[in-house]
């Protein structure tokens, strides 16, 4: 199970609202220059995401969540994420080789084939996206912020 704490911004009928910070190491790698993932941190949103989970028990903002989500369901979103695009520019280039046996016709069909299996994989992933195995769930809930209080005492 993977795991990841997020931050309660509000709680309506069941629905919790969550702030997630983003976490990355690009700052303490030496691979910065030539490492794809430093690229796509600087394509996607800069410090956090925002989600909606259900949650049956009442939560304030400011309160902590742990949540969790299964590898496997993980690993399959990222397979179809990474694999889809890739199988549709290898089939579609070797299609229009071989079909029009030249080099331009061959790019213009891999363009056609990732662009299609991106397609295909955004619409895959709004199917699994409702499974309940695909969504996150909380694991632990922190105390409220007005739940604790600190009292120290003054010696004279």
């Amino acid at each position: 199970m993977m795991r990841e704490w997020a931050t309660v911004v509000s709680w309506q009928n069941g629905i919790a609202t969550l702030h997630s910070e983003i976490k990355t190491t690009c700052n303490s790698c030496s691979a910065r220059k030539g490492c794809g993932s430093a690229m796509l941190n600087k394509l996607g949103p800069k410090n956090a995401h925002i989600m909606q989970i259900v949650s049956e028990k009442p939560l304030e903002p400011g309160q902590r969540v742990e949540l969790g989500i299964k590898e496997s369901s993980l690993l399959g979103s990222a397979l179809l994420v990474y694999m889809t695009p890739l199988v549709g520019l290898f089939t579609v280039a070797g299609l229009f080789q071989m079909l029009f046996h030249h080099d331009l016709a061959a790019a213009a069909g891999a363009l056609l084939g990732g662009v299609g299996g991106f397609i295909i994989a955004k619409g895959c992933s709004t199917l699994f996206g409702e499974r309940a195995s695909f969504q996150p769930v909380i694991l632990n809930i922190t105390l409220p912020l007005n739940a604790v209080r600190v009292e120290t005492e003054s010696r004279h």
